[in-house]
């Protein structure tokens, strides 16, 4: 496809995320918002009053008028048979995290989009963020441990699966980004509520000695019943210790080889028997706070999957990116005793 000729973009449920995906196709230079597919009537016009383009009641609609991409921003239940068709014609589909509700549903889905021929691209957003970013951009980071915490209150929505699929799956996506591969081992436990799946969850995972000859243990923490939000990512590596918070868009970086001579000189001082007590640690270290930028995670994700599109590259975040998150999330619930709420 030639980089001057427009992507037609539309938008297939227009509920809490899928409008902002309609808002940012609107927006986006080498986009044609073509409309959007919601069956509240009220919902799809309001959309489309704001941001143009048409509503349409079916998804078959808006193919008869012509759509070159979509995001898909129904409930995962769905996902399924709302992606099959559009898949079939060749038709690019971002689907909303978790792709599938289990794994073999995102087998299926990953399937369709092979035998149709079309870029399928996974919406694990936080990928995108700024704070994440930063992160990622960490050279020689070797993770050994690393801690993750995502809790908000309840807002009654994703109510069709459980805090595993609706918010650890974004820490679970991270992890696969980060390490580059899926647990050996899990341990879990989850409490159920409110909700029939299990509203909190804590899992603690110990991934495989890698490439780098190091091994990873991961402690995973999401709560939709808490009373505060927060979203928190700590990193203890042989290089580095990562402090993130992702509310507060911050990002504290201690690098070992910025402090060898304090830490060297701490460590002499110690073996003398010198008296330490008054020292501030933090103060003797050397901290790197790098500044965050502004971009809109949900516009960077957009970028890439029209980039995906144009260039025939498969997407960053792709089914099987997708599908890891899934199968580790499957395991959690199955060590939590709540993989029955899934089927």
């Amino acid at each position: 496809m030639a980089e001057s000729e427009k992507i037609r973009c539309g938008v297939i449920g227009v509920g809490r995320m899928g409008r902002h995906h309609a808002r940012v196709y609107a927006q986006l230079d080498g986009a044609e918002f073509v409309g959007v597919v919601d069956h509240d009537e009220d919902r799809r016009n309001e959309i489309v009053e704001e941001w143009g383009g048409k509503a349409f009641s079916t998804v078959e609609d808006m193919i008869e008028v012509g759509v070159d991409a979509v995001t898909i921003a129904t409930p995962t239940v769905t996902h399924l048979d709302v992606a099959t068709p559009l898949l079939a014609k060749g038709i690019a589909c971002l689907i909303e995290k978790p792709l599938a509700p289990t794994a073999e549903v995102a087998l299926a889905i990953a399937d369709a989009a092979e035998e149709g021929g079309a870029v399928l691209q996974v919406g694990h957003v936080v990928r995108y963020d700024p704070v994440m970013r930063a992160i990622a951009s960490i050279e020689n980071l070797r993770p050994r441990f690393i801690e993750m915490t995502r809790i908000s209150p309840m807002t009654f929505r994703s109510t069709d699966v459980g805090v595993v699929l609706d918010m650890m799956i974004h820490d679970l996506d991270l992890l696969t980004m980060l390490l580059g591969n899926e647990p050996s081992e899990i341990y879990a436990d989850a409490v159920s509520v409110i909700s029939e799946a299990e509203d909190m969850c804590n899992a603690r995972l110990v991934f495989p000695v890698g490439s780098d000859g190091f091994s990873c243990t991961a402690n995973v923490t999401a709560s939709r019943l808490a009373l505060k939000t927060e979203r928190k990512l700590r990193i203890i590596s042989e290089e580095a210790y990562v402090s993130a918070d992702f509310v507060k868009r911050s990002v504290t970086i201690i690098h070992k080889t910025a402090n060898d001579a304090q830490l060297s000189d701490l460590r002499k001082r110690l073996a003398d028997g010198e008296d330490l007590t008054s020292v501030d640690f933090v103060e003797v270290l050397t901290v790197d706070e790098p500044e965050i930028g502004n971009e809109d995670a949900l516009t960077m994700q957009a970028k890439d999957f029209l980039h995906s599109i144009r260039s025939g590259t498969k997407p960053e975040i792709d089914a099987e990116a997708g599908s890891m998150a899934i199968r580790t999330a499957e395991r959690i619930m199955q060590q939590a005793g709540t993989i029955a709420a899934l089927h």
